[in-house]
């Protein structure tokens, strides 16, 4: 479960070149042989999603683009204190080939953390109408086309994974449990003899989004028209078919995976306990985002998990699975996951997931003992195929 800040507590100027330094923990770089072939980088490029204008906006899904702003700073404050490239701060909207043109690909590596604009589908930006749920998708379809090393996934895997229902085919096909499901594209067609293997309960998501958007109290129904009513807001809202599927109610783990071959993390777990009747024990938008939520406040969050080793085995595996199955070979992701009577039912995998400070992906890689800016390196790492961390006890 990824939480972030709004705050913007670290600062970074963007007017000039920052030229970095060895400190104590980024240790020479040892470049490996596949990438001696490789012109080495002059400088780091920070992408990230921000609007050209402040929005007036009040909507509350617009608290995730403000997570990825806090992040980009983050992550750049960390690469100004530990590497020894430059580092630029590139804020987007979108078109980020225009962005980039003043960063050749010869001489730039780029940290991807790009996310598209979480506005809901009313809002214009630059002129056009609707929501662009596949910008994450293309900036890195860009990124490849222009040559590019970046981190975390490519275009085909963020597009795959965005797409809910596409995802969930994708995990069928590979023998991965996951719950029925079924997509609506309008609400005259919820009805009783329309529900395919659906059972009730059932979880309503809009079908390509992330972060928990369209997901609060109401998203869990238990009967056909309680689902009508909450597909025909979910289509009105967010402009885009809606995911059904039928609810498990039982334990939620999120398992982060790194690295090429993919390693698995330490198992997190959230606890869901304190939110009441099982129909409202769900990840919700306000346990990810809103800080003064009861759903925030009570929702801790277990890393490493107290699972049994033969239970936590078989997560591991089915994540390393599902991972593989969307087409994860390097960088980063999550995979988020619900077991009942012991079986493991994957909900989603999530390519690129959140790398705030106080993220559940960089919760899981301290309980594997890289702090912060360990962590950052070592994802870096990933593309820049130099040895930036030699281990993780500092």
């Amino acid at each position: 479960m990824d939480r972030g800040t709004c705050d913007n507590e670290f600062p970074v100027d963007t007017s000039s070149p920052v030229n970095m330094h060895d400190t104590p923990i980024f240790t020479e770089a040892i470049t490996s042989p596949a990438s001696r072939s490789l012109r080495p980088p002059r400088g780091i490029v920070v992408l990230y999603s921000a609007a050209d204008k402040p929005s007036t906006h009040g909507s509350r899904d617009i608290l995730a683009d403000l997570e990825t702003i806090a992040t980009a700073q983050a992550v750049a404050k960390v690469l100004q204190q530990h590497a020894h490239w430059e580092v630029r701060l590139l804020p987007a909207a979108h078109h980020v080939e225009k962005k980039l043109a003043l960063y050749p690909p010869e001489d730039y590596v780029v940290f991807n953390l790009f996310e598209g604009l979480d506005c809901p589908a009313e809002i214009e930006i630059e002129g056009e109408d609707g929501y662009r749920w596949d910008e994450e998708a293309r900036a890195a379809f860009t990124l490849q086309e222009l040559g590019y090393r970046f981190t975390g996934a490519d275009g085909h895997i963020l597009a795959l994974a965005l797409n809910k229902a596409e995802a969930k085919t994708v995990l069928e096909r590979n023998g991965i449990l996951t719950p029925p499901w079924r997509v609506f594209t309008h609400p005259d067609e919820v009805e009783a003899n329309n529900l395919g293997t659906l059972t009730f309960p059932v979880i309503v998501k809009p079908v390509a989004e992330d972060s928990s958007l369209g997901i609060n109290g109401n998203a869990v129904v238990n009967d056909v028209a309680s689902l009508r009513a909450r597909v025909a807001y979910l289509i009105e809202r967010y402009r885009q078919n809606v995911l059904v599927e039928t609810f498990i109610d039982g334990r939620e783990f999120n398992i982060s995976i790194w690295g090429s071959p993919p390693q698995v993390l330490p198992l997190a777990e959230v606890d869901l306990s304190a939110l009441g009747s099982p129909e409202k024990r769900i990840v919700s938008f306000a346990a990810k985002w809103e800080e003064n939520s009861f759903e925030y406040t009570h929702t801790p969050v277990i890393c490493p998990a107290i699972v049994a080793k033969e239970l936590a085995e078989r997560i591991r595996d089915t994540a390393l699975r599902a991972w593989e199955a969307i087409g994860g070979r390097r960088g980063y992701g999550r995979v988020d996951m619900r077991v009942r009577d012991e079986q493991v039912y994957v909900l989603e995998v999530n390519p690129n997931p959140s790398l705030a400070p106080d993220a559940g992906f960089a919760r899981a890689a301290l309980a594997a003992g890289f702090d912060y800016a360990h962590m950052i390196l070592n994802i870096l790492s990933f593309v820049t195929e130099e040895i930036l961390v030699h281990d993780s006890s500092h």
